[in-house]
């Protein structure tokens, strides 16, 4: 599974607990992003081909928002560390 794939099912199962926490039916959700219920299940799932305007508009309904972080990488220190035997 890639990364843009497995942050969509994350976003996905993130979308579908704030729904769950809301006590909110996915008929509800899709009538207030104004989406067929169909895609709301999409967006649930993390599917791929589901445009990010349905994701950011479950997201409002929700009264989320969608946000870019910037992914975390190793410096090179942490790195060296990884592959040092201790040996050196």
């Amino acid at each position: 599974m890639s990364d843009f794939e497995s942050n969509l099912m994350a976003l996905g199962q993130s979308l579908k607990a704030m729904r769950q926490q809301r006590g909110l039916r996915l008929v509800d959700v899709a009538t207030m992003a104004g989406l067929p219920r169909l895609k709301v299940i999409h967006v649930e799932a993390g599917r791929p081909g589901v445009a990010a305007s349905s994701y950011a508009r479950v997201a409002a309904a929700l009264g989320g928002q969608l946000q870019v972080t910037p992914a975390r990488r190793p410096t090179l220190e942490e790195i060296s560390a990884l592959l040092d035997d201790g040996h050196g």
